[in-house]
Formats: C-alpha cells, sequence, structure tokens
C-alpha cells in the first residue's frame, strides 16, 4: 500500500463524518480527532517497536508495556467518575492482568520471554482490558442509577454495602463481559481474526496459526472476567461514606 492508496482510504473517515453530521451526532471532532491521533501513534510505535525487537533488552520491553498500560489507564480515568483513586485502582487492575497473564505464558513456557511477543500480546490484553473497564463503569453506574431507592432500602434495613450494591455490581460484570463472550461464539465463521490469517499468508502453518490464535481467544476470556470483578470490587467501597449511606452520583 503506497501513500496515495492510504489517501483514498479516508473515504472511510468520510463517510462516518458525514454521517455523524448529518443526524446532528456530534462526533465529527471526536472522530477527527481520533484519526490524527491513531495515524500519529501508529508510525511512533512503528519506529519504537522496531528499535525495542532489534535492541532485546529487558528494559525496553518493560518500559513498553508500562507505557501501553499507563495509557490505557489515562484513557479510562479520564471519564468521569465519582470513584475517589480511580487511576490508581485501574492501574492496579491491570498490572495485575499483565503479571498473571505474563506469568501463565512465560512461566509454562507457552511463549518465549521476547519482545516480539510480550508486547503485541500485552498490547490485546491490555487493550481488552480498556475496553471493557469503561464498559464495565459506565454500566455499573447506570444500573446504581436506575436503582438508588433499593440500594438505600437495604442499607436502612441493616445490610451491609457488599449486600446493599450486589445486584449492581453482579448486573454490571455480565454486561461488560457479554461482548467477549458473544464474540467468541462467532469467531471464524462471521470474525476472521487478523493475527491467524496474518500467519497464514505469512507462511505459518495453519495448526500453529489457528493455535495461536486460541491463545489470544483464551486469554482475552480471562481478560473479560478478571478486569470487570476486581475494578468493581476495589471501586464500589468508595461509592459510600463513613456511615454506610450511599453518595449521589452526581
Amino acid at each position: 500500500m503506497n501513500a496515495f492508496t492510504l489517501a483514498i482510504t479516508l473515504i472511510f473517515v468520510l463517510i462516518p463524518i458525514v454521517l455523524s453530521k448529518t443526524f446532528r451526532l456530534d462526533l465529527e471532532k471526536d472522530t477527527i480527532i481520533a484519526v490524527i491521533r491513531s495515524v500519529v501513534q501508529l508510525f511512533i510505535v512503528g519506529y519504537l517497536l522496531t528499535f525495542v525487537f532489534e535492541s532485546e533488552g529487558y528494559f525496553f520491553i518493560i518500559l513498553m508495556v508500562l507505557i501501553i498500560i499507563g495509557a490505557a489507564v489515562q484513557n479510562v480515568a479520564r471519564k468521569k467518575t465519582p470513584i475517589k483513586g480511580i487511576a490508581w485502582k485501574v492501574a492496579i487492575t491491570f498490572i495485575f492482568i499483565e503479571v498473571l497473564t505474563q506469568g501463565i505464558l512465560i512461566g509454562f513456557n507457552i511463549i518465549p520471554a521476547t519482545a516480539q511477543y510480550i508486547i503485541p500480546i500485552s498490547g490485546m490484553i491490555i487493550g481488552n482490558s480498556m475496553v471493557l473497564g469503561i464498559l464495565f463503569l459506565n454500566r455499573f453506574f447506570s444500573e446504581i442509577e436506575a436503582r438508588e431507592d433499593e440500594i438505600d432500602l437495604i442499607l436502612s434495613l441493616g445490610g451491609t454495602t457488599k449486600q446493599a450494591i450486589h445486584t449492581q455490581l453482579i448486573q454490571a460484570v455480565k454486561a461488560s463481559m457479554i461482548p467477549t463472550i458473544e464474540s467468541q461464539k462467532t469467531i471464524g465463521l462471521v470474525q476472521l481474526p487478523g493475527m491467524m490469517s496474518g500467519q497464514i499468508i505469512a507462511g505459518a502453518s495453519p495448526i500453529q496459526a489457528v493455535q495461536f490464535q486460541l491463545l489470544i481467544v483464551f486469554l482475552l476470556l480471562t481478560t473479560a472476567s478478571v478486569t470487570s470483578i476486581m475494578l468493581g470490587l476495589l471501586s464500589y467501597p468508595t461509592l459510600f461514606n463513613n456511615r454506610k449511606q450511599l453518595m449521589r452520583l452526581r
């Protein structure tokens, strides 16, 4: 693909902008910012990865992973939320997921401890966790706002904060996990994974490509469950004051 061909693909950017303008979605600015950022970031990361892959130093591997986690944390934390210390809670969740998944992968020699494997897989894991974290928080607060009276009633009857928020927490966890589960039900039928297809095109055997893709699929299942549950358990106590009263979200 040359520069001219890439320029033509801007048609796919123009279409959502026109639709946003036509239906007054007010997403034109966000769309343009997203496109500019994606172009700049991908070129920068492309050069960085070339350097890191060639250097083969663990310092640069850890640095790249920390940059990935930091960017993901910032993206989740900047969403408006009443949770105190949300950035730290998200950071702890992402770091735990990274250590858990990479510990299993490297500890059982599923992948070699090289930048070519650690960094791309970390990007997939943390990127998925970031999206799930945003989905979970949005649904969690929607559930709480819709059922504040129910929460207050349970607390007034002597229930604990955990008991009062349990239903809302479970519903938010389930809702945030559904997209991952549903997408994996149709993988290979509706969705043709880019990683698997790319490996086959590059000359890898179909069996090897499928095995590696299944590894990613299974990783994302763990990511979906751990992200939502851990973020929920870390977050809900801050929604109550010292007298075990639900603080208003707005």
